[in-house]
């Protein structure tokens, strides 16, 4: 049986068989914690984004290298990209089963759409900006991001490598799997692809926990709900010791901080992700800001968006000069990157440029399927 021992048949959820639940999730059931789970890292992203931007460009100016921000933007690092892996495998179970030309248009196609689109939009502008209209610089750009992955779309360049790999390793034992994926993460990996060397290796095991140990994730998520109090002493247990591994020097050559050791780094990614997960459901459970959970569910606009209005206002900033403080700076462009794209989304959804936004029909792969939305997901 594939993955054995990592995803029990008798295995419940908030007292249901993990088939039944993930039949329920396949006929349309929302997870309110996913999204806001997804919410708090797409937060953070754009947060380190903006806030790394800030203190580059203020130091090239003479200003602050660093502000207050740089300080959450650090904390976060353990925790921020492996949760989002995570959150993306976790319902992997619900597709892995399809046939190939119905996987591959949801699970590649899909992603493959939406970087091809925003990869020409945002090289296109950055190109424009640097170096003026040169049409041999803009195709060179574009070819190299279809080669490696364009760095602030990355994530869903490497996303359909995952979906791949794990359709095609199926087979193997999933204790095997995750080992073999955390050995990839912790040693150097040399392949010349950076696809692979700098993205996918570091983060597969991540992703593959979430696909392999759903079942337990969503019991830790109902737990939560259930529990509190004990739910957020573990939550502050956990944040103690992350702030301590993250602004501990590492005693050892080859590693910033003993956060970053090998095992140690795994490990931290895992609990940090189940954390995000815990306070999830408490986001759930009290029914309280509703901004993140919209952001979750929008992960993926903002995702493919932010760089632009972060950009822009960047360069407002230091030509202004408005603003010399770092910290400062960066948390009005960190605001400004999150809710500009939320806002051009909603304008733009209803109007022909929400193709911008959702796959058209006619892009698609040529297996049977029933009549289904076209948005974008995660899962």
């Amino acid at each position: 049986m594939p993955n054995q021992g990592m995803t029990p048949p008798g295995g419940t959820v908030n007292g249901q068989n993990w088939s039944s639940r993930k039949a329920a999730l396949n006929d349309g059931e929302h997870i309110a914690w996913f999204d806001y789970a997804k919410g708090i890292c797409i937060i953070l992203v754009v947060m380190m984004h903006s806030t790394l931007g800030v203190g580059i460009t203020f130091a090239e100016r003479g200003l602050a290298a660093e502000g207050f921000m740089h300080w959450i933007v650090y904390y976060a690092t353990p925790f921020r990209m492996p949760d989002f892996f995570m959150l993306a495998g976790l319902f992997l179970s619900l597709a892995i089963g399809r046939g190939w030309l119905h996987y591959l248009d949801k699970k590649v196609v899909h992603f493959a759409y939406f970087y091809v689109i925003w990869a020409v939009i945002q090289i296109s502008i950055k190109t424009v900006a640097t170096g003026g209209l040169d049409a041999g610089a803009l195709v060179s750009n574009f070819a190299d991001a279809l080669i490696s992955p364009y760095a602030p779309l990355w994530f869903i360049y490497v996303l359909p490598l995952f979906f791949v790999a794990t359709k095609l390793l199926r087979a193997v034992p999933g204790p095997i799997m995750l080992a073999a994926a955390a050995v990839a993460h912790t040693i150097p990996i040399h392949t010349g692809w950076s696809a692979i060397d700098h993205f996918a290796a570091p983060y597969y095991v991540f992703f593959l926990a979430g696909y392999l140990l759903a079942p337990a994730i969503f019991q830790a998520a109902n737990w939560a709900k259930a529990n509190t109090g004990k739910a957020l002493t573990v939550v502050a247990a956990w944040a103690v010791l992350n702030g301590v591994l993250v602004f501990t020097a590492s005693p050892f050559a080859g590693w910033e901080t003993a956060a970053d050791l090998p095992v140690v780094s795994v490990v931290l990614g895992l609990m940090g992700g189940l954390a995000i997960v815990l306070l999830a459901s408490q986001l759930e459970k009290f029914d309280i800001a509703r901004f993140v959970r919209y952001c979750g569910r929008n992960s993926i606009v903002l995702y493919i968006s932010f760089t632009i209005p972060m950009a822009i206002t960047r360069v407002v900033l230091l030509k202004t000069g408005l603003i010399t403080d770092t910290g400062i700076a960066s948390m009005m462009v960190w605001l400004v990157a999150l809710t500009v794209p939320l806002v051009v989304h909603l304008v733009l959804k209803r109007t022909p440029l929400r193709l911008l936004y959702e796959r058209p029909s006619w892009i698609s792969l040529p297996y049977r399927k029933p009549a289904s939305s076209r948005a974008l997901s995660l899962v």
